[in-house]
């Protein structure tokens, strides 16, 4: 198939990865893919790096008025009409698929056009978000473009359930939607080296080291990790690794100090994508402390991929993928202390962190959690749609949970 790939996405964080991985993976299905995208396609050796994020776009959002800014937001989709318009005279494509953003209405209007099939990647209730989180000039005109988007297109494509249910309450049908949660290269995480290795480079062979990767922001909890740190129920061998970077990263440095941790904590800062599974495979505890209702977290992917012991909150989302005692410790986020009794659980127990470990690595294969698969169900899709058979018409896969 020929395939019109648009997003709208800056960032150069899980976002990136996420774009990333499926273009290369539907490439290596055979596919040919057109991306249009802000700065058109990144070159191979620009991947996205864990931790980082497009600084210019927040320090634009800064210093614009709210309303300003969201109008040039909605303005954009001329322009990125007339790419896209361009790129289909010439491609001729078979479909569009767009990854949602706020006030993105080219995918849509060139679906209107060209009669040509939509599917929509979406990751987040973006008008919910920005309202809870950044504050919205003009809701009104936001629900109006985020509803006409999820309505129109052909397939709706959230990453859990959870958001699929808070997009089919917008009036979208559940027939036109397929849950496609992240995913994971798998050969990229193959080459990652032994957990003994990975210590040995950090200098900690003899270590229990404790990890999380990603964009850390304050609502992610690490605080209390880093305050559990410093109690008696921490190991004194147990280490902190947090590879990334992020708003929160300087707070969470004053913290451990202040509570004398020294060496026991460690940031990377930015790391780039192809570091990323050797600081992964080094963890005895990988850690997802807090999340998003709604999100499919591309940490956790990782944390299965190189069979690690997860401790996770027991949130629905989480619950698509993780099971408590099967591959992964949950605890109740609105449980105080429990997040502390599972991590002091699991630093006690090395045949717990085992079997938690060949838990987590067999997810990948039961619920078809890689991005090749991911590809697939999207060209089955597709495939569907172009043949008029609707979205149900195409291939699921043999899990309902995803």
């Amino acid at each position: 198939m020929k395939i019109l790939y648009h997003h709208r996405t800056a960032s150069k964080d899980g976002q990136a990865v996420h774009i990333e991985e499926m273009i290369g993976s539907l490439r290596a299905l055979g596919h040919e893919v057109r991306v249009v995208a802000p700065g058109g396609e990144s070159a191979p050796e620009e991947k996205s790096k864990m931790g980082d994020d497009a600084g210019w776009v927040h320090r634009l959002r800064a210093k614009l008025p709210k309303f300003v800014y969201e109008l040039l937001e909605l303005a954009y989709s001329l322009v990125a009409y007339r790419r896209l318009a361009a790129a289909a005279r010439e491609f001729q494509p078979d479909l569009i698929y767009e990854r949602y953003n706020l006030y993105l209405l080219s995918g849509l209007m060139l679906k209107k056009r060209l009669g040509l099939p939509l599917l929509l990647e979406v990751n987040a209730p973006l008008v919910d978000e920005r309202a809870r989180f950044g504050g919205l000039a003009l809701p009104r005109v936001a629900r109006w473009a985020e509803d006409t988007v999820w309505r129109g297109a052909d397939a709706v494509l959230p990453v859990t359930r959870v958001l699929g249910s808070m997009i089919a309450a917008r009036g979208v049908p559940a027939e036109r939607m397929v849950v496609i949660p992240n995913g994971i290269n798998e050969a990229h995480f193959d080459a990652a080296p032994l957990p003994a290795e990975a210590k040995r480079a950090l200098g900690w062979d003899d270590a229990l080291v404790l990890g999380f990767t990603g964009f850390v922001r304050d609502w992610h909890g690490m605080d209390k990790v880093i305050r559990w740190m410093a109690t008696g129920a921490a190991p004194a061998n147990a280490r902190l690794l947090i590879v990334g970077d992020g708003p929160e990263r300087a707070n969470l440095e004053r913290l451990a100090a202040e509570l004398a941790l020294g060496e026991r904590v460690r940031f990377t800062g930015v790391v780039s994508r192809d570091e990323v599974p050797a600081h992964v495979a080094a963890f005895d505890i990988a850690l997802q402390p807090a999340v998003v209702a709604y999100a499919s977290p591309l940490k956790l992917f990782e944390y299965l991929a190189l069979g690690k012991a997860i401790v996770a909150p027991s949130t629905p989302n989480i619950e698509e993928v993780l099971d408590d005692g099967v591959n992964a410790l949950l605890f109740d986020p609105a449980e105080a202390g429990a997040l502390e009794a599972r991590l002091a659980r699991l630093a006690s127990d090395a045949a717990l962190r085992e079997q938690l470990g060949q838990g987590a690595r067999a997810t990948i294969g039961r619920l078809h959690l890689t991005w090749h698969g991911n590809a697939e169900r999207v060209v089955a899709l597709g495939q569907s749609l172009r043949a008029g058979r609707g979205v149900a018409g195409a291939a699921r896969p043999t899990d309902a949970r995803v």
